[in-house]
């Protein structure tokens, strides 16, 4: 992104939460300072912004910095800097971000090293951030830090913008006031940001229309001997058009950069989709000696600027003399026969010179007419224009695009104001819309293998690889992130979440432990707890007398099976006294019983006496003694 910063700093050489190792200091700001590092734990490079101690130690700046964080992650346009993670360093407290790494270098490296830049290199630099910018304001985000420091040009060509939702963190800080973070960008603050503290799609594109006025004209509209004097520039003052500080600006390009930097919001094109639109509609053709400063490679198509009208021949010369004045002239009226003859064949020679030029100009530019512009207009209004003109139209496979919806035309041949025979053949490649694939559903269940060729099949990638206990069998896979059926850019990354199986956990010996410790103990290690009452003569009573199984270990939530003391088996001696022999025998077996009659002579033959007496408790199965009288 920059030439790394030559400074003793402690945060080199560390390595963040255990996986982000800072290699070297690349840039530092007023809100953070930006490190080249190391994901470990992916094996790839990237860039960790870390917010400056001041922030960090803020609670609130630190919800939003997460918030905004999650918001600018969901973004995946490739114009923008992917944000992989954020967090906050357990060890030295920083919050950080982990961003994309891009190798080469921002926009005010260019315009300090090139100064004012061509007009199709400027287009070719400032469509990219506009792609960004709609993308973003599509989604509800505002970037609202615009500057040509948070453009970022690859050394592969590409352009990319950085710092998404992190202007709005640093924004609504308690220290924004006080600490003076945003001084450095107030050359692209929109006049309500610097008023009202307002934020929409228009303040940024407000700083877009600045950047590009910047790199047509080599330096920012408004200087001053502080920031507030150039804060009240641009609250108070029109912004002057491109064209009053260079040449060779297109009229239509510098009038759109006025109505981009209008001080009213209103003025200005709602978002940076339809600043795009606009202008998209004004690059017409491609200008074959504008080659300064344009990359290599790729398509860079440029303004047309409409030509001069052609030169009207001269009357050919008569051909008495060539090269002559006709004679008599300014001699005196030659002879009236001499007069008409001259006459005749002067008018015959012009007829003869009109009919060569109109059959020259029929098998030149007769034939030909220049092809609409029909960019981005619907594949219906588009072929209605072209039959218009006289033009027929054919259509060429179409593409994806992550600006235009489908239905839309991305490209033609010839390109708007090309040159073709008339009643010839415009070609059309429509746009597809976003190239967008599913996370396919059958990812679920399957095992790792399995699951990582279902996404490259649908251009996915599997990205981390965790793995959690559960009731599905092991290596199988419990969810995916993003989840099933969400739509993303192709050859993006899918978190596998696999299952490692039903846990196994040990089982503790709770034998000889009384019932309500025994059940604490299992439930405490993750397992559960099934009763049995039995009768014991020689434990106690709800002491656990066995458990299933008693030792190895069992599925996390299963059930030990426990064996508890009711005591001994013992029951109550009924009273038998009154009873005959054959009611004393039935009431001591109802109770688990065994009578012993004992016959007193002369008796009635009921019971007087027993033992044990009536009340006591016996085992069952224990002896009465009962007595007849």
């Amino acid at each position: 992104m920059a030439t790394p910063v030559q400074a003793d700093d402690p945060l080199v050489g560390r390595l963040l939460d255990r996986r982000y190792r800072l290699d070297a200091l690349l840039a530092r700001g007023g809100m953070a300072t930006v490190y080249r590092g190391v994901d470990e734990r992916l094996d790839r490079a990237v860039a960790v912004k870390v917010m400056h101690r001041a922030l960090a130690d803020d609670p609130d700046f630190v919800a939003r910095f997460v918030r905004e964080a999650r918001s600018a992650a969901r973004l995946s346009e490739p114009e923008v800097v992917a944000v992989y993670d954020q967090g906050r360093d357990e060890q030295t407290g920083a919050a950080y971000l982990v961003m994309e790494h891009v190798e080469g270098r921002d926009l005010r490296a260019l315009l300090r090293d090139r100064g004012a830049l061509s007009v199709s290199r400027a287009l070719s630099l400032i469509e990219p951030v506009l792609r960004a910018l709609a993308a973003a304001h599509r989604a509800g985000i505002v970037h609202r830090d615009v500057k040509p420091e948070n453009v970022l040009l690859g050394d592969d060509g590409r352009v990319k913008v950085a710092d998404f939702g992190l202007a709005r963190a640093v924004e609504t800080s308690e220290l924004t006031s006080t600490t003076g973070l945003l001084i450095g960008t107030v050359a692209y603050l929109a006049p309500e940001q610097i008023e009202r503290g307002v934020s929409d799609p228009r303040t940024d594109v407000y700083a877009a229309g600045v950047v590009l006025w910047e790199a047509l004209t080599g330096a920012p509209p408004y200087d001053g001997a502080t920031p507030m004097q150039v804060a009240y520039r641009h609250v108070n003052e029109d912004m002057p058009a491109p064209s009053t500080v260079v040449d060779g600006v297109p009229p239509g390009l510098d009038q759109l950069v006025v109505r981009a930097t209008r001080r009213d919001p209103a003025l200005r094109p709602a978002d940076a989709g339809v600043f795009l639109r606009e202008l998209r509609s004004l690059r017409l053709g491609t200008d074959p000696t504008d080659a300064t400063d344009r990359p290599t490679g790729g398509r860079h198509d440029t303004l047309v600027v409409p030509r001069p009208p052609a030169p009207v021949p001269p009357v050919p010369p008569t051909p008495d003399r060539p090269g002559q004045p006709p004679p008599g002239a300014g001699t005196g009226s030659p002879p009236p026969r001499r007069r008409r003859r001259g006459l005749l064949v002067g008018l015959i020679v012009l007829l003869l010179a009109l009919a060569a030029s109109g059959g020259g100009w029929y098998l030149g530019a007769g034939r030909f007419t220049h092809a609409p512009a029909v960019l981005a207009l619907a594949q219906a209004d588009a072929e209605r224009d072209l039959l218009a003109a006289g033009l027929t139209v054919a259509l060429d496979p179409a593409r994806f695009d992550e600006t235009l919806p489908a239905g839309q035309v991305l490209d033609q041949s010839p390109a708007p104001g090309g040159r073709l025979r008339k009643g010839g053949q415009v070609d059309l490649v429509l746009s597809k819309g976003p190239d967008r694939r599913t996370v396919p559903a059958s990812v679920t269940g399957a095992t790792q293998d399995v699951a990582t060729r279902a996404l490259q099949e649908v251009g996915l990638r599997v990205g981390d690889v965790t793995s959690e206990f559960s009731a599905s069998p092991a290596g199988t896979v419990l969810r995916t992130d993003p989840a099933v059926g969400q739509a993303l850019r192709p050859d993006s990354v899918v978190a596998l979440v696999l299952s490692r199986g039903v846990e196994q956990l040990p089982v503790p010996d709770v034998r000889a432990s009384r019932r309500a410790d025994a059940e604490a103990r299992l439930k405490a290690a993750g397992l559960a707890a099934t009763v049995a009452l039995v009768f014991s003569d020689s434990v106690a009573v709800n002491v656990v007398v066995d458990q299933t199984p008693a030792t190895g270990t069992a599925p996390r939530g299963s059930a030990v099976a426990l064996t508890v003391s009711k005591g001994p088996d013992v029951t109550a001696v009924p009273d038998l006294r009154g009873m005959s022999r054959g009611e004393a025998e039935a009431a001591l077996k109802a109770v688990g019983l065994v009578g012993r009659a004992i016959d007193l002579p002369d008796g009635g033959g009921r019971v007087v006496t027993q033992s044990p007496p009536a009340g006591s408790t016996q085992r069952r199965g224990s002896t009465v003694t009962y007595y007849v009288l």
